[in-house]
């Protein structure tokens, strides 16, 4: 029992302790100049870029699926665009709400009333604008119409038939 290792080197315990492989491990680098160090090593690296983050209420449009489709793609990807019906839903609504003055609705007076810029208006109601889900919402709660969907172009809130099924089963 005399030539046993723990006689002769010192045992190292914690978190030093590495008694494995053997190889290099995989490890996660979060600053460039470390990335660089790891780079000059010839060490095999690997990067990959994160796309969502625990939080993202700050990025409304973020589109994991779709930005890992168009990282991998060799072709050019087209920018989604509002469809023509979401344009056309917007058109017909804007127009058909009128004001307290008895005239319709203008873009500018639209934007105001949706917290948002004219700009915005123009690009959606000419279909080259991309979705934004939060301006969609607020135009739609300005105008009580439903921009998205299978009801599209319908009342936000139509009145619901329960007064007629409850009035059948009396």
């Amino acid at each position: 029992m005399s030539g046993a290792a723990w006689d002769t080197e010192a045992v190292k315990i914690g978190k030093n302790a590495h008694n494995g492989a053997g190889g290099p491990r995989e490890k996660v680098i979060k600053s460039q100049s470390a990335l660089n160090a790891a780079k000059r090593s010839g060490a095999a690296v690997a990067t990959e870029k994160k796309y969502t983050t625990g939080n993202a209420a700050t990025k409304p449009a973020v589109e994991g699926q779709r930005l890992t489709m168009v990282d991998r793609s060799d072709d050019v990807v087209p920018v989604k665009k509002v469809s023509k019906e979401v344009s056309d839903a917007l058109k017909a609504a804007r127009k058909a709400f009128v004001t307290a003055d008895g005239k319709e609705l203008t873009q500018k007076e639209l934007a105001t009333k949706a917290s948002t810029a004219v700009a915005n208006i123009i690009a959606i109601e000419s279909g080259k604008a991309t979705p934004d889900q939060k301006v969609l919402t607020a135009l739609e709660r300005a105008l009580n119409t439903k921009l998205r969907g299978k009801n599209m172009g319908q009342p936000l809130h139509a009145p619901k038939a329960a007064p007629a099924a409850a009035a059948a089963k009396k």
